[in-house]
């Protein structure tokens, strides 16, 4: 009996440990500057992402974006993950619809997802405008066939524009290399399969992308 009364008072008191920690990591808000980050970090996990995605690998997407969040945005623990709920749901969401209508169902949880961002960050972009923004693109790029050739570089470009708070024209490099990794993820999904040689030099052209982006938003 005293063994168990032992036991439960561990317990009881990791149990109160653990839901400080929650608490506390969920209410503070440190200031991050999102201009500043690793691009080749951001390239790593954008291809496994992108690979998670495709493969309709929901759990492992979610770790992911949560590694993104903390390794890159500075967020909490805690707060990586709830945040990481919402882009991973958004992108389900997305990639589960049929019409624009579904495809907009996403839109809460990409306003939650950069509502946190603006949160911590230290640059002062509009949150719905940023969310509205990538649906946007991602709409582009899931009706690709509808759209003409420039179109989907043009909204990557727009969106980062508008979370870094810089022109959409010096963006312009960042977007067509992103766009041209898209493009052949797609191309080659269509032709049978994506290759791990295909997954390299998309991997590689995302690794060009985010140098670029890097450099555009800290000249």
């Amino acid at each position: 009996m005293r063994l168990f009364s032992r036991l439960f008072l561990i317990l009881l008191v990791v149990v109160v440990l653990l839901a400080a920690w929650i608490a506390f990591d969920l209410t503070r808000t440190p200031t991050t500057n999102i201009r500043r980050f690793d691009p080749d970090e951001v390239a790593r996990l954008e291809t496994a992402m992108w690979r998670s995605y495709y493969s309709r690998r929901r759990l492992r997407l979610f770790f992911e974006l949560g590694e993104l969040l903390r390794s890159q945005y500075h967020f909490p623990f805690w707060q990586s993950q709830r945040v990481a709920y919402h882009a991973a749901r958004a992108a389900f969401v997305f990639k589960d619809g049929k019409t624009r209508a579904d495809y907009e169902r996403a839109l809460p949880d990409l306003i939650a997802y950069y509502t946190a961002i603006r949160r911590t960050s230290d640059v002062p972009f509009d949150p719905q405008r940023a969310a509205a923004l990538e649906l946007e693109w991602w709409i582009i790029h899931r009706q690709r066939a509808e759209h003409k050739e420039g179109d989907l570089a043009n909204a990557l470009a727009a969106t980062a524009a508008e979370v870094y708070q810089v022109p959409p024209a010096r963006l312009a490099e960042h977007a067509r290399l992103r766009a041209e990794a898209m493009t052949i993820r797609d191309d080659t999904a269509a032709a049978g399969g994506v290759t791990e040689t295909d997954w390299a030099h998309i991997d590689q052209l995302l690794h060009d992308s985010w140098r670029s982006l890097h450099q555009a938003v800290n000249e």
